[in-house]
């Protein structure tokens, strides 16, 4: 019987915009697969660098002084946060039939947006129900590190059986069944957090 349901946090509750995250990087004749900005963004994602210093490495490798046009183009991933997904995540909370846990590969500028995009008080709101909310940039660790899962289930006294995992990305998936963890990989664009219940 699953009894604790942990999720990923864009493209399963907030939107995300890759397109226009590409379309920055082709600005300056880059993919988002480009290995060392990659490399660059994981530091990031787990805290090992600052925002500044992961500001000044990113205009360095881009030859781009304006710190501001970087962020723009940075935060341009961010999309919408649809009520109906929030009206969904308080009903489930408030059903009482599973502990709910987040965990988000993240960092400080792109939170920092997503709380303009919300709404302070609408974030407040999605992050209180939530018994566990995990960033990467606090955390210190990034999915699809098996640590990351063994350590919210150590936390909180998880069993594997009993964890449904929902996440966007294959490689995040496997990690977590790889654990014994129950999972969802969905596909954004064409299924919704809305569908959890068919899914469980």
């Amino acid at each position: 019987m699953i009894r604790n349901l942990l999720f990923d946090f864009g493209d399963v509750w907030l939107d995300l915009d890759k397109g226009r995250l590409q379309a920055g990087m082709t600005q300056y004749g880059l993919s988002s697969t480009d290995g060392a900005l990659n490399k660059l963004s994981q530091r990031y994602e787990i805290g090992a660098i600052s925002t500044q210093t992961f500001l000044n490495a990113v205009s360095n490798y881009l030859n781009e002084a304006d710190q501001d046009k970087i962020i723009s183009y940075w935060n341009a991933l961010i999309g919408g946060f649809p009520e109906q997904r929030l009206n969904f995540l308080k009903e489930l909370k408030d059903s009482g039939a599973y502990r709910l846990f987040l965990i988000s590969n993240t960092n400080e500028l792109h939170i920092q947006r997503v709380k303009e995009v919300m709404g302070k008080e609408t974030y407040g709101v999605f992050r209180n129900c939530f018994e566990g909310f995990y960033l990467s940039h606090e955390l210190g660790m990034r999915k699809p590190d098996p640590e990351v899962f063994r350590f919210i289930l150590r936390q909180h006294d998880l069993k594997p059986s009993e964890t449904f995992f929902v996440d966007d990305t294959l490689e995040h998936i496997r990690a977590a069944g790889k654990l014994g963890i129950k999972t969802w990989h969905l596909k954004a664009g064409s299924e919704d957090i809305l569908e959890l219940h068919k899914k469980i």
